[in-house]
Parts: C-alpha cells; sequence; structure tokens
C-alpha cells in the first residue's frame, strides 16, 4: 500500500530574545494557555492530520511532554524530539524521525496559533496532489528595496510579492530531498519552501490569512489576544 499519512511538524524552538520576558515566547500565555497549546490545539483538530512530531529545545522536552501534551491530552503528538541551533536544524530533526509511510509532511510555526482549519486542508490536498503548497497573503504596503544604510534603491511592484506564512506542505520524498540537498551544501534557507524551490521544485502559495500571525514581539501579544477573543466570541465560548 503507498504511504498514506500526513504528518505536521511543529518546531517550537524559539528563545524569545526579541519578546524581551525572559521566557521562550511558546510558553508565553495567551488567554490562559500557552501559545503553543494554542497552535498544537488546531492540529490535534484537523481531519486532515494524522501524526504531529513536535521540536523543542533539548532542555524543554520533559517539560513540554509533561505540561503541554500531556496535560491537555495532544494524542496526536507521537514524539517530542530535541531541536537544533536554527529553526532549519529543527525541522530536519523532525523529517529524520518521519515514518516511511508517510506521504504528506506540514511545516508549521509553534508560536502561530491561529492558522485556519480550511487552509490547512486547502495546502494538505495539494500536497497530495504531488505540489508543494505554501499560505501566504499579498503585501499592502509599499515595498522599497534600500542599502545598508537605508538609502532607497528600488520600489518593488506590490502586485508580485506575497507574506509568506506557515502551514507548508509538501510530498514527504519531496521536502526530504530538499533537505538532503541543503544539508549536505549548508545552506540555510529562509523556509522550508525555500529549500524546496532551490532544489528545483514549483511551489504554488495558497491565499492565507491575515490573522494568521506569528507571534514574535510583545506587540503581536497583544494583537494575539484581540484575535484569541473574536474566535471565542463567534465560537460562543467565554
Amino acid at each position: 500500500m503507498p504511504p498514506q499519512k500526513t504528518v505536521a511538524i511543529i518546531p517550537a524552538g524559539g528563545a524569545g530574545r526579541r519578546m524581551g520576558t525572559g521566557q521562550a515566547k511558546q510558553y508565553l500565555r495567551l488567554n490562559g494557555r500557552p501559545i503553543l497549546a494554542h497552535t498544537l490545539q488546531v492540529f490535534q483538530e484537523s481531519g486532515f492530520i494524522d501524526e504531529i512530531i513536535l521540536v523543542v529545545p533539548e532542555m524543554d522536552v520533559s517539560r513540554v511532554r509533561r505540561e503541554i501534551v500531556n496535560a491537555n491530552d495532544f494524542s496526536k503528538i507521537s514524539m517530542v524530539l530535541p531541536g537544533g541551533r536554527e529553526r532549519q536544524d529543527s525541522v530536519r530533526n523532525g523529517l529524520d524521525a518521519v515514518g516511511e509511510d508517510c506521504r504528506v509532511v506540514v511545516v508549521h510555526d509553534g508560536v502561530r496559533p491561529f492558522p485556519p482549519a480550511a487552509l490547512i486542508r486547502r495546502v494538505v490536498a495539494e500536497a497530495g496532489r504531488g505540489r508543494a503548497a505554501i499560505a501566504g497573503v499579498p503585501a499592502k504596503d509599499t515595498v522599497k528595496r534600500a542599502d545598508p544604510e537605508g538609502l532607497v534603491l528600488d520600489t518593488l511592484d506590490r502586485r508580485e510579492l506575497w507574506l509568506i506564512q506557515t502551514p507548508q506542505a509538501f510530498p514527504a520524498a519531496m521536502l526530504k530531498e530538499a533537505y538532503r540537498k541543503a544539508c549536505a551544501e549548508n545552506h540555510y534557507g529562509t523556509d522550508d519552501a525555500s529549500l524546496v524551490e532551490r532544489a528545483g521544485y514549483p511551489v504554488v502559495i495558497i491565499p492565507g490569512d491575515y490573522r494568521n500571525i506569528k507571534i514574535t514581539t510583545r506587540e503581536d501579544l497583544v494583537v494575539a489576544e484581540h484575535i484569541s477573543a473574536n474566535i471565542r466570541k463567534r465560537s460562543g465560548r467565554s
């Protein structure tokens, strides 16, 4: 039987230096729960995800198993692995643990807690058809390119520009090949899709959601509180 499983790799290895709280951002509280728990809940509830591999700082593995995975009964999480020096190293650790029965791999940031369920479905479906699929939203603002001193070099056509998010979904063999190539050449990309592009594969953008934010600063956390409150209000939860 051909591989059928869809596995989500959730890298959550940030140190939270930009947040300035002294605590890694994935553990900060959002409506009383760690940000990471909110993210995992979405994938736990998705009917298009069969298994979750969580990657966290090595020193946090036991704590995360106890305080987040077990405490929330996240039954789809098959393993909690130690991360690496960079995000790409952490994803590679997760990818190395993906079994041969996996057809599609989804990669999603641990501090991006609001991916719409329909968006997960759409990127998984596209990857299931053999294409790399990533979430993104059109750039709203004017984008300029500048030199290191801040002198404007030119103004880019924003009609061609997208702000890329996660989830990003790939045929498992494609992503593994892209990672092998990047590792062999000691190349680090800006996201997983950039490695796949570099390996020669096309990547399609699936329209994402401006609320699907990545929480990296204090300002992001304030915005996330508002988004979370609106989601809870629409769902009828207090």
